[in-house]
């Protein structure tokens, strides 16, 4: 045996047991025929490609095969979401506040903030003409620049958006790096149709306005927890109309989303726990760092945990008719 396929045959670990055992030889024998003479290490393409098949066998042995593309379709509305969002905090950033008020700011521009959401709205540009690999990286770059934000406003001493406010952008970002490769025309164009409509109500909201508005005032009581219940009710409806077709993606999508949900949410939350034990109308920052702690570890837990459930409920039983295969989940026609 020569060291690639060892090696072909250790990422091939990544596939379920019975998988491997019954076409594992022809896994790895697919790999190896193209392989140059000499060559020792499986290249980056096949390594990824094993490991999402492995990842692929896996949730569909557990009875979770909508999962993959329940993460599509949440990448897409978190995509949506996030670049909505930038486009009413860029509306914000430009609008300081006077210099007479004494309120800091990075010169023309309420904060380092701006960087940021310019990020995010190239990536909506990106996305209507590359999708897929350039649209992931434009939204890497902005993920990166979401959080190099903040070092960077600590050692400039310039202001920047707080962090309910970016903690939310980081955990879309996260979910919108799934953006599925192609999509229809309309779909790679509503980004930015999501920029425009949102960049203009933020435009009129701020007109209504006759004082500076902060990130600390409508951000954490409207724009935010309205933010979740549109993407929370979207992710809702299109999860009961799917499961109408027999279609569960869009319980994965939902379970994908709670967490930045929970991020956009975060205020409200620690208000109505920090409210009921002191009282306050407001709550303290103890109580916003505890809640988006929570958030961040509760979300990421339950889709192991709903994955564990389903493959329990679907715990295959004696072969029959009717009884699925633990690997490729289809219905068995006939007894053996």
């Amino acid at each position: 045996m020569t060291d690639l396929e060892r090696r072909y045959l250790r990422l091939l670990l990544a596939y379920p047991a019975d998988y491997r055992r019954t076409r594992g030889a022809e896994i790895v024998g697919t790999y190896l025929d193209p392989a140059g003479p000499g060559r020792r290490w499986p290249s980056p393409a096949d390594a990824a490609d094993l490991l999402r098949g492995g990842l692929r066998q896996r949730l569909r042995a557990a009875g979770a095969a909508g999962l993959i593309p329940g993460v599509r379709l949440a990448a897409v509305l978190a995509f949506l979401t996030a670049t909505a969002l930038a486009a009413v905090w860029s509306v914000l950033e430009l609008d300081p506040p006077m210099a007479e008020w004494g309120v800091p700011s990075a010169g023309p521009f309420v904060s380092l903030g701006i960087g940021v959401w310019a990020a995010w709205l190239l990536a909506a540009a990106v996305h209507v003409l590359a999708p897929g690999r350039w649209t992931r990286r434009a939204v890497t770059l902005a993920l990166l620049l979401t959080v190099a934000v903040v070092p960077v406003a600590a050692l400039a001493g310039l202001p920047r958006p707080p962090l309910f406010v970016l903690l939310p952008q980081v955990g879309l970002g996260l979910v919108a790096l799934g953006l599925p490769e192609r999509l229809p025309a309309l779909l790679r164009a509503a980004p930015l149709l999501a920029v425009a409509a949102a960049g203009l109500a933020g435009v009129n909201l701020l007109a209504s306005y006759d004082f500076y508005i902060s990130y600390y005032g409508w951000t954490a009581s409207q724009i935010l927890p309205g933010a979740a219940v549109v993407l929370l009710v979207v992710v809702v409806l299109l999860g009961t109309g799917l499961a109408l077709r027999a279609d569960h993606r869009g319980g994965w999508a939902l379970l994908v989303l709670l967490t930045p949900v929970g991020l956009l949410s975060v205020h409200p939350l620690a208000g109505a726990v920090d409210g009921s034990l002191r009282g306050a109308p407001t709550p303290g920052w103890a109580a916003l760092a505890a809640t988006a702690v929570v958030v961040g570890l509760a979300g990421p837990a339950l889709l192991p945990l709903a994955i564990a459930l389903r493959k329990r409920v679907r715990a295959p039983g004696p072969v029959g008719i009717g009884a699925r295969c633990p690997t490729c989940g289809r219905t068995a026609e006939r007894i053996p």
